[in-house]
């Protein structure tokens, strides 16, 4: 269990990461009030600057949701009453991250971000890319909640099996009559004074 979980939580916290890094550009649509049409070129020019680079970053990105993904899966398959439900939580929102990725930002992203057109700064904003620049910044934050959604059940799973192991530990200790042989010898003795 401790290696798959550390697996799941250090890819979760990598693709959460890489969630933090567009916070530039939706810091500027999500979070200041109002809008404005410089907010809103800033975040599709750096949305643009996304589509351009190098094809290999996605390779990349892609091996290791995948491996999140069957990191998950495998440790879903021990099939014991924790696993199921911390598990299964995990797989749902994991899910829900990559299908959200997979059908709306990337598509969002080739579809409006590839080449915007040219513009100052202080331009009105084009219609048409207000509303893809907007959903983009709100998918991210979907997608980062529920991917800290999967690390607070992995947390839970962790401490649930930790005070199982300890309950098991201290109803063996009973049950061996240890107990007191432990107590005796553990119990500091006092000082004495000459």
């Amino acid at each position: 269990m401790g290696v798959r979980a550390g697996v799941v939580v250090c890819i979760t916290s990598f693709l959460l990461g890489s969630l933090f890094t567009h916070w530039i550009a939706d810091s500027l649509t999500l979070w200041k009030s109002p809008v404005t049409d410089e907010h809103l070129w800033t975040a599709a020019l750096y949305y643009s600057i996304l589509t351009r680079g190098p094809v290999q970053g996605l390779y990349v990105l892609f091996a290791i949701i995948i491996l999140g993904g069957t990191t998950i899966f495998w440790s879903f398959n021990d099939l014991e009453a924790g696993n199921l439900m911390f598990d299964g939580g995990s797989i749902f929102l994991y899910g829900v991250t990559v299908a959200m990725y997979a059908y709306s930002v990337i598509p969002n992203l080739l579809e409006k971000f590839t080449a915007i057109p040219p513009h100052h700064v202080k331009d009105a904003f084009p219609c048409s890319l207000r509303t893809p620049t907007l959903d983009l910044a709100s998918n991210h934050l979907v997608c980062s909640v529920a991917l800290t959604g999967v690390l607070i059940l992995q947390a839970g799973r962790w401490w649930a099996e930790l005070a199982d192991d300890e309950e098991g530990y201290l109803t063996e200790k009973m049950e061996g009559g240890d107990v007191g042989e432990e107590t005796k010898s553990s119990t500091p003795l006092a000082p004495t004074s000459l």
